[in-house]
């Protein structure tokens, strides 16, 4: 039925009467309005819509109904195509509500989320920018995850970075744990070199405590891997000062970071500098586990280098000079496998200088003169027996027949404030059997009398001391 005016009249059943006398008595509470839209839920789209819209026209501040509706009208379109009409007419329900309706996030949020979902992306974004400006920025919090999401899946990444820009200006200031989503987000579209200058600052900052519960290395090793295995892309940092700077401050975590150093080297193709960088880190580590790492790290370089080499000489046909390179690198590698034993026992005594037993071994790779060795172990720090050195320094002078010149080194032994009276016995006896050895038997028979006398006032000292402590 239509009225003189062309416009179709409001027909009602006879079981709205009284939902339509209590408006018409009480047009501006919600709870009427309410009560008549549950009791007209299973009507008609159109019937539920229009009382939507009178109920909005009587209340147009009433967040309940302004939401309740955009709901509603949203499940009306589910499932049918994005081109269809009827979205935009319920973006235009959303741009209404948003007059009335600005300073409430919830809207903003659904508003946007569907805008998403039609593929609206030059809508979409300016959307979200309108919902930064209108809203506090105490509630900005709610807007940047939904905004950074939709930015993430953005075919333009140039466009996703300056949203990420803004995003670390205006909030990584209150909270700088969010910078690592976007150093995730660089990596992922190729951006290392900003990416690395990120994760740099990151690093220097001694407050930063990470999101995803990393330390301070875990987050310096990734920067490291990432300069190192890019040495291409990553061009606005000093990658040779930054891993120095980190083994100054992981002392015990130097093998990765010498190994990070000579990598960036090699990807660099400056070999060289990678092999110097090897050379300088097995001379300077302290552990064995940091020595296992760089030595395997240095071995397969070399092994690589030759294969490649080989390769190439295949490919190329031999020539006398690349068959002369060739033997010249085996012949590196070959020494470096010889070195092993030397260098290891290099670092354990860079632990632990006044370790005998090492020192031992020392003087066996090397040409047994345990010369070094006597001048560096401290009698009271030692560890094992260290007038045992003095013996076999004393041995080698013997074995070279230069008998005074070991009995000299027997008698300064004999000086030498021991920890223990048996180490002070043991160099005594064994100079009386060097003396023994040769049929000096005057001779041996003077040092045990003189040993004697020595080990027993030597023994009644350290008596003393004991019981006065």
């Amino acid at each position: 039925m239509r009225s003189e005016g062309g416009k179709a009249d409001v027909l009602f059943e006879e079981e709205d009467l009284p939902y339509e006398e209590e408006i018409i008595r009480n047009p501006y509470s919600v709870k009427c309005w309410m009560r008549y839209i549950e009791f007209k839920q299973n009507s008609a789209k159109a019937n539920l819509n229009m009382i939507y819209e009178r109920a909005l026209k009587e209340l147009p501040g009433s967040y309940k109904l302004w939401y309740n509706y955009l709901r509603e009208r949203r499940k009306q379109v589910k499932g049918k195509c994005i081109s269809d009409a009827t979205y935009e007419d319920i973006n235009n329900c959303h741009e209404r509500a948003l007059v009335f309706m600005h300073k409430m996030p919830r809207i903003w949020l659904d508003y946007c989320q569907f805008l998403v979902s039609q593929c609206k992306i030059t809508r979409s974004r300016r959307s979200f920018d309108r919902a930064l400006r209108a809203l506090p920025v105490t509630q900005h919090s709610r807007i940047w995850p939904l905004y950074l999401r939709f930015a993430r899946k953005l075919p333009l990444p140039e466009t996703a970075i300056c949203v990420y820009r803004r995003y670390l200006k205006r909030v990584v200031q209150l909270s700088p744990e969010n910078a690592e989503e976007y150093i995730d987000y660089l990596r992922s579209i190729g951006r290392l070199d900003e990416a690395a200058v990120r994760l740099a600052a990151v690093v220097n900052d001694e407050s930063f405590v990470s999101k995803e519960g990393k330390s301070n290395y875990q987050l310096w090793h990734e920067l490291c891997d990432l300069i190192s295995q890019n040495p291409d892309k990553v061009n606005s940092l000093k990658v040779g000062a930054i891993i120095r700077g980190g083994l100054t401050r992981f002392t015990d975590q130097l093998g990765k970071l010498w190994c990070s150093l000579a990598d960036y080297y090699i990807r660099s193709g400056h070999f060289e500098k990678a092999r110097d960088v090897y050379e300088e880190s097995i001379l300077t580590v302290v552990t064995v586990r940091d020595f296992t790492q760089v030595f395997d790290s240095y071995a397969q370089f070399e092994e690589s280098m030759i294969a490649a080499k080989m390769e190439t000489t295949s490919e190329m046909g031999q020539e006398e000079e690349e068959d002369v390179d060739l033997e010249l690198r085996l012949a590196r590698f070959e020494q470096l496998i010889a070195r092993r034993p030397l260098l290891l026992n290099s670092v354990l005594l860079r632990q632990n200088p006044h370790n005998v037993h090492e020192w031992h071994k020392r003087v066996k790779l090397y040409d047994g003169n345990p010369r070094q060795a006597v001048q560096t172990v401290d009698s009271q720090k030692a560890t094992g027996k260290p007038h045992s050195l003095w013996v076999a320094f004393a041995k080698f002078y013997e074995e070279n027949q230069q008998l005074d010149d070991a009995r000299t080194i027997f008698e300064k032994a004999t000086k030498v404030s021991f920890k223990q009276v048996d180490d002070l016995a043991g160099v005594w006896c064994e100079f009386g059997e060097m003396e023994l050895r040769h049929e000096n038997y005057e001779q041996a028979l003077r040092i045990l009398r003189v040993s004697g006398g020595v080990e027993q006032r030597r023994a009644t000292r350290l008596a003393t001391r004991v019981t006065s402590s």
